[in-house]
């Protein structure tokens, strides 16, 4: 028998749904499984779920974790290739659709079943992910997935279309974002597919896509927290000047909160008496960066720009 295993239930993620938003969906959800209860869409197109399985050029010795498997349309073809599938799912209901998929069948053996939620639950050891994404939790799927070690061969992950071209958005382009500069610090993505809505049951409201996505290896030595701070507040309006995003209400201020706190964790002495304003300013004056916009800049220059303030004593965490 393939293993269920529990974790804490938990509705984190469920959405809330308005009592005439309800009766007017109803007839869009999954006649047997409350798919929207979790932003679920089942995969049904065969011939879709082939291509995701194949593009992650599995081998028979990979052990596989699969995020949100549903029914099990892609569970089944990724058993028939890897050595072993770790299915974490958040529906009882679908959990157990899935084993019953594959009661006395080989592949029995090989599958284990996790109900709970992603965000939550321990993963697995695995070297490739395959998901087809409640949307809810893309963002925390990505970065819960690029900080996990040991780090794995290749994800291929489904997604809402927009959140798929925010990933792979290259700078100078209208999606480039904080969210594409992050993510590209820590790994290669690619939109390899995409998929129409008459391929799920029941139909999403969206287009969706699918990436591929490969962790660099080794990963840069670069403090997550550090670079996301910075972009946090660069990334604020892209379009505006980075000057002007760090002159933003409450920006100096933290910042020198933290150039204080860090000095004083360093135990060195606060040498330099200039307003931190007038640190900021000098930094970016240096780099050439006064009058840069982070719609264009791309992740050397994001780099570059951390390591000057970190040069100056400033620090985004």
């Amino acid at each position: 028998m393939p293993k269920a295993t529990s974790d804490k239930f938990s509705r984190a993620h469920q959405p809330a749904v308005k009592k005439k938003d309800a009766q007017s969906s109803s007839s869009m959800t999954n006649p047997i499984f409350n798919t929207a209860r979790f932003g679920q869409h089942i995969l049904k197109n065969p011939a879709t779920a082939q291509k995701i399985v194949d593009a992650a050029n599995l081998k028979p010795t990979d052990k596989v974790m699969e995020v949100g498997p549903g029914t099990g349309n892609l569970t089944v073809k990724i058993l028939e290739k890897a050595k072993h599938v770790t299915a974490i799912e958040m529906d009882p209901r679908m959990a157990a659709e899935v084993i019953k998929r594959v009661q006395g069948t080989p592949e029995q053996r090989k599958l284990e079943v996790v109900i709970g939620d992603f965000v939550k639950v321990d993963m697995p050891y695995f070297e490739v992910c395959i998901s087809n994404t409640p949307y809810q939790i893309s963002s925390p799927l990505v970065f819960r997935l690029l900080s996990h070690r040991p780090l794995f061969r290749v994800a291929i992950l489904m997604f809402q279309r927009e959140f798929a071209q925010r990933l792979v958005a290259r700078p100078g382009t209208d999606m480039w974002s904080r969210l594409s500069a992050n993510v590209q610090l820590y790994a290669k993505v690619d939109n390899i597919i995409n998929v129409a809505r008459n391929d799920f049951r029941p139909p999403p409201k969206v287009e969706s896509s699918v990436v591929r996505l490969v962790p660099i290896d080794p990963p840069p030595p670069v403090k997550f927290e550090e670079f996301d701070g910075m972009n946090r507040i660069i990334f604020s309006r892209p379009n505006k000047t980075v000057r002007g995003n760090f002159q933003a209400k409450g920006v100096m201020k933290m910042l020198e909160q933290n150039r204080s706190t860090w000095l004083s964790l360093q135990e060195m002495p606060v040498d330099d008496d200039r307003p931190i304003n007038t640190i900021v300013d000098d930094v970016l004056a240096e780099l050439g960066y006064t009058e840069n916009r982070a719609a264009k800049m791309d992740i050397d220059d994001l780099l570059k720009m951390l390591a000057a303030f970190h040069e100056a004593g400033i620090h985004f965490s």
